[in-house]
């Protein structure tokens, strides 16, 4: 409708300044809906839950519940021993996998709130016309061609195009991007007006920050720019993390292997002549050592754990796989206003007196000085001007924050700063009367009474003020306004906008009357401001390309201050608008969108263009925003980054993280945190892998050459299922919080494809699942099983479990040795160990679980022959780390 007239709209809608009737409105209500936003389909929790259990790995574990459920029954009906005994192993599976679905559940519960959050921004009344009168109705019943009625503070009911203003201006940041309140207009405007420039129409969710004004409403409900949004959302899929898809193919990986293996040891035992049922249970047993059904949990809680870190580094998860998706970030996109700026519109240069002056300070704190030539100049030399600047001003400064437009709250601020208060002004230099800015004059006058003398003040666009202008004001005195004084002006203005300036003009004159105030004038001087950068950004973005990650501005500003912003805080790339962008295919965008730093005006729909051409490069992208506007590109990026402080609700249920401080450096802070933590997961997961091999070794092989073992197992599947619990547990969590390399942001993002489990760490894990097999067989042999067999179990039990006591330590690092990080640089991960150990000894000296576990109480030389066998991994691999470190020494870090 921007692109009518206010009379075609009229006829359009079948309405009039009278508005609708109530009848007509009532009609309409059933013909078009209630004016809210519908929410998509929701997922019901029950399904939420469900989700938690859609891995192929958690597939294998339920089957291995029913089997040891099925052969547990048996047992309990042929032979002694307690319920508990038989039916052991398929409770504990069942408890992990019921702990793995609730955190999941917990953590996922609120993760699909957008919508609502939409919802709310309707939750309003509005003011009407009609039948004639004004009245005040739900928000949800207007209807197309009610007439609102709209003042300063009111949020706007629903998309409506604007019929009466006065100094009617908007908030519309949450909607467009824009830092400044827009100044709305009347006029008709071009069909292809792009949402941020069509300056006639109001819209839903946005706040009126100054004037009053009447629209018609012109669009309702999810017709409105907002229910667009909330469409978008609904059909935004979010992609599965990095993490996801590893751990799904590393199960998928496992279960068939698992199966495999499992099917071999059952027919090898059938083929000679073992009895199919104890085959059964040793296949199954089998499958249990092999599957490490501790991983999903472990993932999950170290996660979980991570996120509890970033909180104190004002990073809050909402999504726990964001954490690890954080780690892999190669693109950042992030908001301009309120992320790389602190939203505080400041005074940086003043022109006064034919000279340009510094104004230090930032945001609206009043602590600054005026410099000139880096030497402070006697605020009476400006002094005028700032008055002027405070006086003709509708903001209000109070304890720090700005009631009103920032533009002129800058203002207010940079008078403050040479201990002008406005306040104490105002009571001084009164004003008695005014003539508002309009778009057409782009100027504002005030009028005030000093001493019995009228003066009018007048600031607005310097090329507009200097038309004005006849003569000029410099040191006290007034002079002739030359021609060539008028360019030198101008020349200094477009250096001020060059460098990202705002600039305002001011002058004055005294007056007789008000016709004559804006005539004549006498120019007084030149005030630039800009929303300044955060301090630490700057070091931020340094720190990011140190670490291969590339950063891009997204802003709805204007392309001159977009850039001028980046190339200040250290962003580098070209630039490119919002109407450019729209006019590029998306194939094309792809073979550009890497040389692309900065993106200006932009819409909702270019920001989803812009994430969806850099996922398309293979990068892993982060997309910070806080208004409506950014949610769904928010929900399509690989992590969403929402703002805790000046972020809409919409925003924030969008996002997989929000910054509890809106700062950008937070950002980097998390991604250093979620590197560290994929790299302590890749140590558990090694871990966990090679354990596990070890043990699926030592039952496979001892299968194999069952003969040499008096036809006898090392060990029972109650022990193989122990060991699983004592080991895989706490000590891998425990490395989950293993300390960070220094250097960890040093480091080029590794790319997204790399398996977790690398080649080089197969090969390890193959050397550990050997050693353990060797070492547990050898003193299984040596303890004579034929003639005393719990003993030699409990034996190869023991040595089992020590040496993944002593493998855990082996995964602290890749490649460094165990004493270049630090034997005692973990203590949680010391205290685990000893934990485990303690379980151990329990299960074998406690008569209830010796008898349970089929153990026995063992010498103290027979730790020592133990411990003795088991260290021996540490020793193997810190040789093999030594190795590796003279043949490559570029992989050690």
């Amino acid at each position: 409708m921007h692109e009518k007239r206010i009379e075609e709209v009229f006829r359009e809608l079948k309405t009039s300044n009278e508005g609708l009737s109530e009848k007509e409105a009532e009609k309409r209500l059933q013909e078009y809906g209630y004016n809210e936003i519908k929410e998509g389909k929701k997922i019901s929790p029950l399904k939420i839950f469900i989700n938690q259990f859609k891995n192929f790995l958690i597939y294998i574990l339920f089957v291995a519940v029913v089997v040891s459920t099925i052969v547990g029954y048996q047992d309990y009906i042929n032979y002694d021993g307690s319920l508990l005994e038989h039916f052991l192993e398929s409770i504990v599976i069942l408890v992990i996998l019921i702990l793995i679905g609730v955190i999941g559940f917990i953590q996922e519960f609120r993760a699909e709130k957008a919508i609502e959050a939409l919802k709310k921004l309707a939750s309003l009344k509005a003011k009407v016309i009609r039948d004639g009168e004004k009245k005040v109705i739900d928000v949800n019943r207007l209807v197309l061609g009610d007439i609102i009625i709209l003042k300063t503070g009111d949020k706007i009911p629903a998309d409506s195009r604007l019929i009466e203003l006065a100094n009617l201006q908007t908030q519309e940041a949450a909607l467009t991007g824009e830092s400044v309140p827009i100044k709305k207009e009347l006029q008709v405007l071009p069909e292809k007006t792009q949402i941020a420039d069509q300056v006639n129409m109001v819209f839903s969710g946005t706040i009126v920050t100054n004037g009053r004004g009447k629209a018609i409403v012109v669009r309702t409900g999810m017709q409105t720019e907002i229910g667009k949004i909330a469409k978008m959302i609904q059909e935004t899929i979010p992609d599965p993390t990095p993490l996801q898809i590893k751990l799904e193919k590393l199960g998928k990986m496992l279960g068939i292997g698992v199966i495999a293996i499992s099917i071999i040891v059952f027919i090898a035992g059938a083929l000679t002549g073992k009895n199919l049922l104890e085959m059964f249970k040793t296949a199954v047993s089998l499958a249990v050592a092999a599957v490490p059904e501790g991983l999903p949990a472990v993932v999950i809680v170290s996660l979980a754990l991570g996120a509890r870190r970033m909180v104190k580094r004002n990073a809050l998860i909402r999504r726990l796989p964001s954490v690890e998706t954080l780690g892999s970030t190669t693109v950042i996109c992030s908001d301009k206003t309120g992320t790389l700026t602190k939203n505080e519109m400041t005074v940086k240069k003043i022109y006064a007196n034919g000279k340009i002056i510094d104004v230090t300070g930032s945001g609206y704190g009043i602590e600054g000085e005026f410099l000139y030539n880096n030497k402070k100049i006697d605020v009476k030399e400006i002094e005028f001007l700032l008055k002027i600047g405070a006086l003709n001003n509708d903001a209000s400064l109070i304890e720090g924050k700005i009631i009103g437009d920032p533009t002129e709250g800058s203002l207010i601020v940079s008078a403050a700063k040479a201990g002008l208060k406005k306040e104490d002004l105002e009571g001084k230099y009164k004003r008695y009367d005014e003539l508002p800015f309009s778009s057409e004059r782009k100027i504002m006058t005030t009028m005030h009474n000093i001493d019995g003398e009228n003066f009018a003040y007048i600031k607005g666009a310097p090329e507009i003020l200097l038309n004005l202008c006849t003569s000029i004001y410099e040191n006290g005195r007034i002079n002739n306004l030359t021609d060539s004084k008028k360019k030198e002006i101008l020349e200094i203005n477009r250096e001020f906008a060059n460098n990202a300036l705002r600039v305002l003009g001011f002058a004055f004159r005294t007056i007789m009357d008000k016709s004559r105030a804006e005539k004549s004038l006498i120019f007084v001087g030149l005030q630039g401001m800009i929303d300044p950068p955060r301090a630490e950004v700057k070091e931020s973005i340094s720190k990011c390309k140190k670490a291969g990650i590339k950063v891009i501005m997204i802003t709805g500003d204007h392309e001159i201050t977009a850039n001028a912003i980046a190339k200040e805080i250290g962003i580098e790339g070209s630039s490119i608008t919002g109407a450019e962008l729209e006019k590029i295919k998306e194939k094309d965008l792809e073979e550009i969108v890497e040389d692309i730093a900065i993106y200006a005006r932009v819409n909702p729909e270019h920001k989803i263009k812009i994430v969806n051409a850099l996922k398309k490069k293979g990068h892993i992208v982060a997309m910070t925003g806080d208004g409506v506007n950014d949610a769904p590109a928010l929900k399509k990026a690989d992590i969403g980054v929402g703002m805790g402080i000046t972020g809409t609700d919409v925003s924030k249920e969008a996002s997989a993280m929000i910054l509890t401080d809106d700062n950008f450096a937070s950002i980097v802070d998390a991604i250093e945190e979620g590197r560290g933590i994929y790299g302590n997961i890749k140590k558990f997961v090694e871990y966990l892998l090679s354990s596990n091999l070890g043990e699926v070794l030592t039952i496979f092989i001892a299968i194999i050459l069952s003969p040499f073992f008096a036809n006898t197992l090392p060990l029972v599947p109650l022990q193989i299922l122990w060991i699983n619990l004592v080991t895989d547990g706490l000590p891998a969590l425990a490395l989950s919080v293993d300390p960070s390399d220094p250097n960890i942001m040093g480091r080029k993002p590794r790319n997204p494809k790399e398996k977790i489990v690398s080649n080089t760490t197969i090969t390890r894990m193959v050397i550990v699942g050997i050693v353990m097999m060797a070492g547990t067989l050898a003193l299984f042999k040596l303890s004579n099983p034929k003639s005393n067999l719990i003993y030699a179990q409990t034996m190869a039990f023991s040595t089992l479990m020590f040496y993944q006591m002593f493998n855990v330590l082996n995964c602290r690092s890749e490649f460094n040795s165990l004493f270049k990080i630090g034997f005692f640089t973990n203590p949680k991960l010391l205290g685990t160990i000893l934990i485990s150990i303690l379980m151990q000894v329990i299960v074998i000296y406690v008569p209830f679980f010796n008898k349970a576990f089929n153990t026995t109480p063992l010498t103290f030389m027979d730790w020592f022959y133990v411990i003795l066998i088991s260290s021996s991994i540490l020793i193997i691999i810190e040789i093999y780390k030594f190795v590796v470190a003279k043949v490559r020494p570029e992989v050690v870090r």
